[in-house]
C-alpha cells in the first residue's frame, strides 16, 4: 500500500499552517509553485517533518520538482522510501 496521503497531507498542513484548508488538499494538489506557503524553508521543515513521521531519510538530490509536484507524487516518493527503494 502506498504511504497514506492522508498522512502525508497532515504534515503537510500542520507545517504549513493551513490546516483550515485541509480538505481542499488530496493527491492531485500542486506543491511547489502552486502552494504559496511552500517556500525554500519550508520545504526543508516539511522534509524534516516527513523523515520524523515517516522514519526515512530524505537526500539533498531527493529535492527535485518531480518529487515535489504533487502530494500524490511525494506520498509515493515517501512509500518507495520506506520500502527501502
Amino acid at each position: 500500500t502506498d504511504a497514506p496521503v492522508d498522512d502525508v497531507v497532515d504534515v503537510l498542513v500542520t507545517v504549513l499552517g493551513i490546516e483550515d484548508r485541509r480538505g481542499s488538499i488530496d493527491a492531485g494538489t500542486g506543491l511547489l509553485g502552486e502552494l504559496p506557503e511552500l517556500d525554500s524553508l519550508a520545504v526543508v521543515e516539511l522534509a524534516v517533518a516527513l523523515e520524523e513521521r515517516f522514519g526515512i531519510v530524505i537526500d539533498d538530490d531527493d529535492f527535485t520538482g518531480e518529487i515535489f509536484d504533487t502530494v500524490g507524487s511525494l506520498a509515493a516518493f515517501i512509500d518507495a522510501k520506506t520500502r527501502g527503494a
